[in-house]
């Protein structure tokens, strides 16, 4: 097994056997791109419960292509619905993960990291 692999396990046995990470990829998150139509370009839904909220409380991410820049935008909130359902079309496009550009998945990695308490050194993609 690789490292990875045996990390992989090792969240999914903390989990209740919920693989949080498949084929290196955050299972639940839904990604979207509205084509440069707004500053936040991007938006991450952040699906399933997490481990500190209650079923009301539906996390997400807007960003910009660059959220660490200084001239960038990267933003978290929530909504007491999921903003996604049931349509997504004010969202822009649904797009695959691997489609977001490096630091949007990297800042999208920390905040699912926190939200499901993959503790560190745990690897999740």
């Amino acid at each position: 097994m690789t490292k990875k692999t045996i990390a992989q396990k090792t969240v999914a046995q903390r989990k209740g056997n919920i693989m949080l990470v498949v084929n290196n990829v955050p299972r639940y998150v839904r990604c979207y791109d509205n084509g440069g139509a707004s500053f936040h370009r991007y938006t991450v839904a952040f699906t399933r419960r997490y481990r500190k909220t209650s079923r009301d409380e539906y996390y997400y991410l807007g960003m910009s292509e660059h959220p660490y820049d200084p001239q960038g935008f990267g933003q978290h909130g929530f909504s007491n619905t999921p903003i996604d359902r049931p349509k997504y079309a004010h969202l822009g496009k649904r797009i695959a993960f691997s489609d977001l550009p490096d630091e949007v998945r990297k800042l999208v990695r920390i905040v699912y990291r926190v939200l499901w308490n993959i503790e560190p050194g745990v690897e999740t993609a």
